[in-house]
């Protein structure tokens, strides 16, 4: 851990950061198989909105806790496992109209989702290493991560089929990017359990590495974006990238990139260019935290 990074205290998560700024998050409930409950939702949504944009950190790495990854929704809770308020009858107008606000706000939305919002909101890579059973919101809230990693011992499965429940977490939204609708529908149909080549072969891991060298791999390939690169310039990218797959024109994509090269040209851009003609290590000073506005 770095001096100037002091993490939050946390129940359900372990946090470390490497000398490069690459901060391992563990989901820690190992007895638990990392089961998912309204604390690591909390906790989760925390991490991402506070810590993980410390400039200290530089990229995030997401793993479990011994031998599962995130055996899903802990449904040992009492009442409504989701944590979901039954009083209410929200329609779809009121919902939008007030969704952060009580009581839609804890009695109405998905929890899941909250957390994937926060990771996809974070101008910075964050790469999942799954390292064992990934089932229900622990596969789909790896899908708002940039990568995925997986263990040789990985299972991964989108079950809501199973227990008479939906697609959560967004990831109707970002399943189909990830794999394709075709893809996505078939898995979300079958509620299947998934190996690691299974995925592979499905495009939604990467990679596929032995037990003891999935974290590493992980590790380094979230050092290998970071090191010499500017922070603002990565943030940037990731949201263009984002932004502009759905984009109904490259028109879109275009005023937006303007300005983004635009303001990077006249900071890091500056001296990523004198470093390149002077053949030496780039020192960027931009912080992720801030972000010239360009959408």
């Amino acid at each position: 851990m770095t001096a100037s990074f002091q993490p939050s205290l946390y129940e359900t998560l372990s946090v470390s950061l490497d000398e490069d700024g690459v901060a391992t998050l563990t989901l820690d409930r190992p007895a638990q198989l990392n089961a998912f409950d309204l604390t690591m939702a909390g906790e989760l949504e925390r991490f991402f909105l506070t810590d993980a944009r410390d400039d200290a950190v530089r990229a995030v790495v997401v793993t479990g806790a011994g031998r599962a990854f995130c055996a899903g929704m802990d449904l040992s809770a009492e009442g409504n496992v989701f944590g979901l308020d039954e009083s209410l009858e929200p329609t779809p107008e009121e919902f939008r109209a007030a969704y952060d606000e009580p009581p839609y706000r804890d009695g109405v939305r998905d929890t899941g989702g909250r957390v994937t919002l926060a990771i996809h909101a974070l101008p910075k890579p964050v790469i999942a290493a799954i390292n064992g059973a990934a089932v229900g919101i622990g596969a789909t809230m790896t899908l708002a991560m940039d990568l995925r990693l997986a263990s040789t011992d990985a299972r991964i499965g989108f079950v809501f089929g199973r227990i008479g429940i939906t697609p959560e977490a967004a990831s109707s939204w970002f399943l189909p990017r990830i794999v394709g609708l075709p893809q996505a529908l078939e898995w979300i149909y079958a509620a299947d359990i998934l190996t690691a080549d299974q995925a592979l072969a499905g495009r939604l891991v990467r990679s596929v590495h032995p037990p003891e060298e999935l974290l590493p791999a992980a590790q380094e390939l979230a050092r290998s974006f970071v090191r010499g690169r500017s922070a603002v310039a990565l943030g940037l990218a990731k949201q263009l990238l984002y932004r502009h797959s759905g984009s109904a024109e490259p028109l879109e994509a275009h005023l937006s990139d303007s300005l983004a090269v635009y303001w990077t040209s006249i900071a890091d851009g500056k001296e990523g260019v004198a470093a390149f003609l002077e053949k030496r290590p780039a020192r960027f000073t931009g912080r992720a935290s801030e972000l010239p506005e360009i959408f």
